[in-house]
């Protein structure tokens, strides 16, 4: 049986983040929450990474602009050296049927 995702508004993780500083316990509170202590640690370590820009929604990783451009230029390379291998396909099959 697959299990559901559930999903938190950005207001709901700035509060649970806000309590979780508050609370002796993180542990109780993510009971109380319905949430995995991970997850609040994960919410926490975002909040203080990248402040009010925290949790973009639907599932986007945010980025700082230097990681936005790393990915950027990867994907780039990653398409330059398919292109170099199809090319290097394409030499092969009309060096051999030229001779």
């Amino acid at each position: 049986m697959a299990k559901i995702r559930r999903v938190y508004d950005q207001a709901f993780k700035e509060e649970a983040v806000r309590l979780s500083y508050e609370r002796k316990s993180v542990a109780e509170l993510s009971a109380e929450l319905g949430i995995r202590k991970g997850t609040l640690y994960n919410w926490r370590r975002e909040l203080e990474k990248h402040g009010s820009s925290s949790f973009p929604g639907k599932g986007n990783k945010q980025q700082t602009p230097e990681e936005a451009e790393i990915s950027s230029l990867k994907k780039k390379l990653a398409d330059i050296e398919e292109e170099h291998e199809i090319l290097k396909k394409a030499i092969s099959i009309f060096s051999k049927s030229g001779k």
